[in-house]
């Protein structure tokens, strides 16, 4: 393996910054790589090879010229294809919107480019951000780095199937109901769900908008601070961002956990959890508890409605977002004569037919119900209420702790095909990972050991609104302490 591409952010940003190496070679490293191995892994949907080129030759002429403004000047990054890049296809893993030409960048991208990154492509993800698996892409899977045979997590597999595979040095996913922190598990690397309103969503391919929230893919916590500190603030293009003053989250990330209080929430030990993970689990909190954190037990009982309280939300609002995608002004319509179809609304009908895949037209259909007349107050809103209980249960748990430890999923990376033909227990991969977004609190995974299988395992670590310093801190705090973070795949 070419020792560039070996290198954390952080390191990569510290020679680029001394001249040691070009963002050029930097670059072109990581194109090789993806070129070696991404016929494998299928990470990427769209490759920028010269875009690529050109930013990292406009990096070096910065770094030569004395910028040392931004810390991600000249590092490769990649970002989840439903963020909106000028001038490049964007499909949101989707045949609906097939040759879009996104006419603008979204916000979290045009930060990227204003700190200098080198954006290397577009990773692919589960159609629309619907599924757990990145097995739902009309654009074919995405497939685990560390067993070629195992899924990589969803809907943002691409984002972590490409930085543990060492084809970008990080990356951008979204997270609505845990599509950061379970692909991070299942990939063995860092995935970070900010606050509800911290990352603006402009340019975001909306699935369910109380729930979407954008965050990094990383190597390291310390990576994961970096990238978070580049695409964080105010956007006024985004109704809600939320003016919230916004750290530097490098700073102070040494600290320690020494009287951190850390709850253990005894419904998240759940039936069906892998006895190795709940191992590995156990033994990270041993890890925590003897660096000085104050371990305490807590309950969540109404964590147990989390599930069925999303998948009313969620599929509500993708009906509602994506009754945009008709044919008419942009995206793909159907094949047949306008005369065939017999009306307008045909041609709806057999756009969407042909545009969406299985699982977005499940969705749809359940948000559709959901929605309807007779059946709004009895699902929909009821939904919501036990949304606000969830969102009370929390902010009592966070007057006793400062965050909150668990198992990002309950169970490592399955096998291909395994629940395809399952929802309900392809569902079940987010069990963990959903409350975070009913209450829009930040999140973060990282690796915290390995199955039998050599498969990654992955620690949640949730935090109060604006808590990622807290969350940050104790992430940090567990990874100096361990080796599992420096594990490499076989591929």
């Amino acid at each position: 393996m070419n020792e560039l591409i070996s290198l954390t952010a952080r390191e990569l940003s510290e020679k680029l910054q001394s001249q040691e190496i070009s963002s050029v070679e930097a670059t072109q490293a990581y194109l090789n790589r993806i070129e070696e191995t991404d016929g494998r892994v299928h990470a990427y949907l769209k490759v920028l090879n010269e875009k690529a080129l050109d930013s990292a030759r406009e990096a070096d002429n910065r770094l030569a010229n004395g910028d040392n403004t931004s810390p991600l000047l000249g590092i490769p990054v990649a970002v989840k294809d439903l963020l909106c890049m000028k001038g490049v296809e964007t499909t949101c893993g989707s045949k609906i919107l097939e040759n879009f030409i996104a006419p603008y960048d979204a916000t979290a991208v045009r930060l990227l480019k204003e700190a200098g990154a080198v954006i290397m492509g577009k990773l692919n993800m589960d159609e629309f951000a619907m599924g757990s698996s990145t097995e739902h892409s009309a654009y074919g899977p995405t497939r685990n780095p560390w067993n070629l045979e195992t899924i990589p997590g969803g809907s943002s597999g691409g984002s972590a199937a490409a930085v543990a595979a060492r084809s970008c040095a990080m990356s951008l996913g979204s997270d609505t109901g845990g599509s950061i922190r379970q692909p991070a598990s299942c990939c063995g690397v860092v995935g970070m769900k900010p606050t509800y309103g911290r990352v603006s969503r402009y340019g975001l391919i909306a699935f369910a908008s109380s729930l979407d929230q954008i965050g990094p893919f990383t190597h390291t916590v310390y990576d994961c601070a970096m990238m978070l500190n580049a695409v964080s603030g105010h956007d006024p293009l985004d109704s809600t961002s939320v003016e919230e003053a916004v750290p530097d989250y490098t700073e102070n990330l040494d600290a320690g956990v020494k009287g951190l209080r850390i709850g253990i929430p005894k419904e998240y030990f759940i039936e069906g959890m892998d006895p190795e993970v709940e191992e590995a689990i156990r033994d990270a909190i041993q890890v925590l508890e003897g660096l000085g954190a104050e371990i305490l037990e807590i309950s969540l009982p109404n964590t147990e409605y989390a599930l069925p309280v999303y998948h009313i939300i969620a599929p509500a609002e993708a009906s509602s977002n994506l009754a945009r995608y008709d044919g008419v002004r942009f995206g793909r319509r159907a094949r047949a004569k306008t005369s065939e179809f017999g009306s307008l609304h045909g041609m709806y009908a057999g756009s969407r037919d042909e545009g969406f895949g299985e699982e977005v037209k499940r969705r749809i259909m359940l948000g559709t119900y959901a929605l309807s007349s007779g059946y709004y107050d009895a699902y929909y809103t009821k939904a919501q209420r036990v949304r606000t209980l969830i969102c009370r249960e929390y902010r009592e748990a966070f007057r006793s702790v400062d965050v909150i430890l668990s198992a990002t999923t309950p169970t490592p990376a399955f096998r291909f095909g395994e629940r395809m033909n399952d929802p309900i227990s392809m569902y079940l991969s987010d069990i963990l990972t959903i409350p975070c977004n009913l209450v829009g609190l930040p999140g973060i995974s990282q690796p915290c050991g390995f199955t039998s299988s050599k498969l990654p395992i992955g620690l949640q670590v949730v935090g109060k609104p604006w808590g990622e310093q807290a969350v940050l801190r104790a992430a940090m705090a567990y990874e100096g302490s361990t080796y599992h973070h420096l594990a490499i795949p076989p591929l």
